[in-house]
């Protein structure tokens, strides 16, 4: 009981934290479209209605706490000039990642690699499932995959299978202009959405 009311006080107030914002405005510097009064956002192809009111899913239900947070932290710290893309870079290398590195080892990179593990093929329709596409870049990789977790926010995943001499691994990146967009415990949700929403889909 403790634990919703501690949900519904943290959701609430970030309500009327949107609720000070121009929706109009914000929507537009994110490249996201209005119904109404209502900004429509995607997340990892999973689509949202977010008003000063609530925040629903594709069903009209309201999301769970992670994705309400990132939804709303997208449209609280939108900046007045969106950054350039490019530049690639592992969540440990942003300022403010240090305290929560190991945390997105362990629910991100290494359940994805472990999941994983002499499943390529798996992997690959997975990421296809959930919205990933083949990079403009090549890597040097067994697979990589580029998704779009919010506009603006790209994620980009490699994986090399194991083989002899090595386990698998894991790696998943960000842009550098994400940490403009969202703070670092966010972009850590992202993450772990991102490795939920990936190992979920083999299940189906």
């Amino acid at each position: 009981m403790e634990k919703e009311h501690v949900y519904e006080q943290t959701y609430q107030d970030y309500l009327s934290r949107i609720a000070e914002i121009d929706l109009t405005f914000t929507a537009d510097k994110l490249g996201l479209q209005m119904s109404s009064d209502e900004v429509l956002i995607s997340l990892f192809n999973r689509s949202y209605r977010l008003s000063k009111d609530e925040i629903k899913d594709a069903d009209g239900h309201q999301p769970h706490l992670a994705v309400s947070v990132i939804l709303c932290k997208y449209l609280l710290m939108c900046p007045l000039i969106i950054p350039l893309g490019g530049n690639w870079r592992s969540f440990k290398d942003f300022k403010d990642a240090a305290p929560l590195v190991q945390a997105f080892s362990n629910t991100v990179t290494i359940p994805i690699a472990d999941s994983f593990t002499s499943r390529l093929a798996e992997l690959e329709r997975a990421c296809t499932h959930i919205g990933g596409y083949s990079p403009a870049e090549e890597f040097p990789y067994d697979l990589s995959m580029q998704f779009d977790a919010l506009s603006n926010v790209p994620l980009l995943l490699l994986f090399n299978d194991k083989d002899d001499e090595f386990p698998a691994q894991c790696a998943v990146l960000f842009e550098k202009r994400v940490e403009k967009l969202l703070d670092m415990e966010c972009l850590a949700m992202v993450g772990m959405l991102f490795s939920d929403y990936l190992r979920n889909a083999i299940k189906k």
